[in-house]
């Protein structure tokens, strides 16, 4: 007969194996941070630069399935509950799909065209600061090769 501790182990196993284990503590998660939100704490207005990037984040965790992920930076971030429509995301963005990136999140053709890009500046694209309204600002420029 099996032990407490081997039972333990075997269940932990099992749920490992079929992805549950992780899917169980994201979810825990996802609740405990539910539990916790203080709703009457105003969120900070979103800034157009914002709201694009929570849903390009969004629309990256819903194709991945990492769902409670999501639901916490919904949450978090004040963002809205329902997406924002692709087409008018890729407006914004000045982005042109074909048919094949329409199947992938805009994120991944982002990163993809900077990965396969060399740009006139050895590969590097200069970053210029945003208009953001509140919060802090990064660098303009990215760090040489001597940085």
């Amino acid at each position: 007969m099996a032990t407490i501790t081997e039972l333990k182990c075997a269940v932990r196993d099992t749920l490992e194996s079929r992805g549950v284990m992780a899917q169980l503590k994201a979810r825990i998660r996802a609740e405990v941070f539910s539990a916790l939100d203080d709703q009457s704490e105003p969120r900070p207005p979103l800034s157009h630069e914002n709201l694009l990037i929570n849903e390009l984040i969004r629309e990256y965790l819903d194709f991945n399935k990492y769902r409670y992920t999501a639901s916490v930076l919904t949450a978090e971030s004040g963002h809205p509950e329902v997406p924002l429509d692709r087409q008018f995301l890729a407006n914004e963005l000045k982005v042109v799909e074909d048919a094949s990136s329409k199947s992938v999140p805009l994120l991944y053709g982002l990163v993809s065209h900077f990965l396969s890009s060399s740009g006139d500046s050895g590969g590097k694209v200069l970053l210029r600061g945003a208009s953001l309204s509140a919060g802090p600002i990064a660098s303009n420029t990215m760090p040489g090769p001597d940085a």
